[in-house]
């Protein structure tokens, strides 16, 4: 079981917070966005949601 993340960079404000509170690494930034460059690692624990002022990701099981 994996997860799928979507990243919307329309709402992305680059603040790096989903980065910082990833247990795992799954986001780095990437001209001033947000990328997960590392989905496979994703523990669906939705950190990154939380964290997210803007909305701006969704965790969804595959």
């Amino acid at each position: 079981m994996g997860y799928r993340i979507t990243v919307d960079h329309n709402k992305c404000t680059g603040d790096g917070e989903c980065v910082d509170v990833c247990p795992v690494e799954v986001y780095e930034l990437q001209d001033g966005k947000a990328v997960p460059v590392n989905m496979e690692e994703c523990l669906g624990c939705e950190s990154c949601v939380e964290v997210c002022e803007s909305d701006a990701i969704t965790v969804e099981e595959e």
